[in-house]
């Protein structure tokens, strides 16, 4: 008797979840997560270069604040489909238009954030340094930026996740990465592609926020201290109450 004929796969029944799409996409899986990746890291990259400077004028300049973050308050309110339709006709089709794009879009939270952690350092520490002959330089590098890391990386990580998944918006001009996989699997129908380049996705934008929330404590390692130091109290506190 011969064996019984195998079922259709997985791909012909449009299933979902399908391990053969993995096997025979691979490397197409592959070059989008790298190009999302690629897309992601330099728009955040240009974007903190771009933020930090106007970070810096606001926080000198109080005439400088207020139009500084309402220009890029309102760079954030503009439709991707319409910033992009802006952009192609100076940067031509091309990456340049999504990534340029993308850092329109994350400087209101970089900037944002950068110039709350600055604003956040106590005038005290500052006299301090002033006093130990600290220049303007200096002071900032080596005072102000270690106290507000904080502020700065949690801005970073908001960033990140917000552009990796704004990238997928790219797909209109074809440098979406992984948004190229989820537009094309909308078109067909094919449901493991849209699926399996979410996922990918998603998992991008968590494992990016997970290195950063880990160089962040490896920065400030004073804030584990503080926090030690602070649970400490409130055991003390309760025991006191206990046997008070």
């Amino acid at each position: 008797m011969s064996g019984g004929a195998a079922g259709p796969s997985c791909l012909q029944t449009n299933d979902w979840i399908c391990g053969e799409y993995l096997r025979t996409r691979s490397q197409e899986l592959v070059d989008a997560t790298v190009q999302h990746i690629g897309i992601t890291a330099v728009s955040v990259a240009l974007g903190v270069l771009i933020a930090f400077p106007l970070a810096l004028a606001a926080r000198r300049w109080r005439g400088a604040a207020g139009p500084v973050l309402g220009l890029t308050t309102v760079l954030y309110t503009v439709p991707s489909l319409a910033m992009f339709a802006l952009l192609t006709p100076v940067f031509g089709v091309s990456a340049a238009v999504v990534v340029t794009g993308l850092v329109l879009y994350s400087l209101t939270i970089l900037v944002r954030n950068i110039l709350a952690g600055l604003q956040a350092v106590p005038a005290e520490v500052r006299e301090a340094a002033r006093g130990m002959g600290y220049g303007s330089a200096r002071l900032l590098f080596e005072v102000e930026l270690p106290l507000a890391l904080p502020a700065l990386v949690a801005g970073l990580r908001i960033a990140t996740v917000s552009t990796v998944a704004m990238t997928t918006i790219g797909s209109v001009v074809g440098y979406g990465g992984l948004g190229n996989l989820i537009a094309s699997g909308m078109e067909g129908f094919f449901k493991a592609e849209v699926l399996t380049a979410s996922v990918l996705c998603v998992l991008l934008a968590l494992l990016a926020d997970l290195l950063l929330m880990g160089l962040q404590r490896l920065l400030t390692p004073w804030t584990r201290a503080q926090a030690r130091a602070k649970a400490g109290a409130r055991r003390g506190g309760r025991v006191a109450k206990v046997a008070g």
